[in-house]
């Protein structure tokens, strides 16, 4: 079985996200979404709120499965029999960063190999830091995010809905 990890802080997981998963779906058997917990981030949205989204994001996809891990990627790679990462690539800047990851990835255990998948130009400009923005100043969410976390985001902060449409 080729088993793909996709590590992240998913707070929360965007629509690009979901399209790099949906489209390692046709390159591994299953995929782990791995919710990591960066201890030098200050986080949005706890943990188990990331995990039951992305659940429900895939509930209908059996071969996605969703864990939270703290430590080395690599490492947690290992413990889940993961023989792949899966890394979406958005821009340049996003390959160098992540090319020097893979490298030290390969230093501690060059078993793991790395795949990149580039986002489409409709998912390129998201990322999760620009979705906080605009949650942080109710700004409009819709085509960002998933409805079902929308929805949860206008519940959760005050203030509701946005107070600008496009």
């Amino acid at each position: 079985m080729k088993r793909a990890l996709f590590p992240g802080s998913f707070d929360p997981i965007t629509n690009g996200h979901i399209e790099i998963i949906r489209r390692g779906l046709a390159l591994f058997d299953e995929i782990v979404v791995g919710i990591g917990i960066n201890t030098s981030k200050q986080a949005m949205f706890p943990p188990q709120q990331r995990l039951q989204w992305i659940e429900e994001t895939f509930k209908e996809e059996p071969r996605v499965k969703v864990r939270i891990y703290t430590g080395l990627t690599v490492r947690f790679a290992r413990e889940i029999g993961a023989q792949f990462i899966l890394r979406g690539l958005r821009s340049a800047p996003d390959y160098e960063y992540e090319r020097n990851i893979d490298l030290l990835n390969k230093y501690l255990d060059n078993g793991i190999e790395t795949f990149y998948l580039l986002s489409s130009p409709e998912t390129s400009f998201v990322s999760s830091t620009l979705v906080r923005e605009v949650i942080r100043f109710h700004g409009h969410l819709e085509g960002l995010l998933p409805p079902h976390i929308i929805r949860d985001i206008y519940a959760i902060y005050p203030g509701g809905k946005p107070i600008s449409q496009p």
